[in-house]
């Protein structure tokens, strides 16, 4: 590699520590949950944040939009929405005596679905085809999505009524689910006894979209040895040969697991994976891809339950020197 290409490159990373710096101000003290959410960012995954209301979830989505650049559609998901009212419908132009395509809010570089669980599931699965492949199907047509495409979901996990849980098709298209929590009691008196300002706005544009591909191809070349693509899929294995789960990690979820690792190594600065970047985000990428074993008829498992679970498993795996 030439020194003009490696200056280029520090220049990217500068850039990607100007925008971690960035979303954290605006949403203090959860440093670990915009890490979450710059991963996956660089992965070309897609997120799910989870958590009380209050906490900050359409903060961390609205400044990640933000400071990301591009074009960004905001859509309030409710039980009446419509798999049009996201993706587009054709209408008839008079004046041209024809129909012509109006293209929903989904055609924008950060989709966020705000209480996505709301939506009925006709509606949820409207995004599986965007999520997964970049694209979205209408009147016959095949239409390719603005790239970068990231969807950034929130739901109330609390909150039951008038909900439609995910699917696990659906679920399985989140590359990471995210919990923001209470903030730190300090920062926390802080944010009662300022103005009630907007956070978000004072957040600045640091990427646009161009570069942000370039940065997700970045992820590509960052190096993971066959110890660590040994360790992966022990990891992986372990899911499935665990008796506290009757569902173990699927390939993509691995395949999640390794891409997110390199993306981590890179928002890191570093060009090569470690141990600790696919044992930190095995819990968050994979404990919404995995099922409990059975309980008592009628009783419904926490997701802390499933996180709790498969942190016990990931640290039954050994890791490698």
């Amino acid at each position: 590699m030439t020194s003009s290409a490696v200056a280029v490159d520090n220049q990217q990373l500068e850039r990607l520590v100007e925008m971690r710096v960035a979303v954290e101000r605006a949403l203090e003290g959860k440093p670990s949950a915009v890490e979450l959410a710059l991963v996956a960012l660089l992965a070309r995954g897609h997120v799910l944040i989870e958590d009380v209301p209050g906490v900050g979830k359409t903060t961390l989505a609205r400044a990640l939009a933000r400071a990301a650049g591009g074009k960004m559609s905001r859509v309030q998901f409710t039980s009446d929405l419509l798999p049009s009212d996201v993706l587009g419908v054709s209408v008839y132009d008079q004046q041209r005596m024809d129909f012509a395509l109006r293209r929903g809010p989904i055609f924008a570089n950060v989709l966020l679905a705000d209480e996505i669980n709301r939506a009925s599931p006709r509606t949820q699965s409207a995004l599986l085809e965007a999520m997964n492949d970049g694209q979205v199907s209408l009147d016959g047509e095949t239409l390719p999505l603005p790239q970068p495409f990231i969807v950034i979901a929130t739901q109330n996990p609390q909150e039951f009524a008038g909900t439609f849980p995910l699917p696990e098709s659906q679920l399985d298209r989140f590359m990471v689910r995210l919990r923001i929590g209470y903030p730190p009691p300090q920062v926390e008196m802080r944010l009662m006894l300022e103005p009630d300002r907007d956070r978000v706005q004072r957040v600045p544009v640091v990427l646009d979209p161009e570069l942000l591909v370039e940065l997700q191809g970045q992820v590509d070349r960052v190096v993971m040895d066959s110890a660590l693509g040994a360790y992966l899929q022990a990891l992986i294995s372990a899911t499935r040969s665990s008796p506290a789960l009757s569902l173990g990690a699927s390939t993509r979820a691995g395949m999640n697991l390794s891409r997110a690792a390199r993306a981590r190594a890179l928002l890191s600065g570093r060009r090569y994976c470690i141990a600790d970047d696919l044992h930190d985000l095995a819990v968050p990428l994979l404990a919404h891809r995995v099922r409990l074993a059975a309980h008592a008829e009628g009783y419904v498992p926490t997701h802390e339950e499933a996180e709790t679970v498969l942190r016990d498993v990931v640290a039954r795996v050994p890791v490698p020197l």
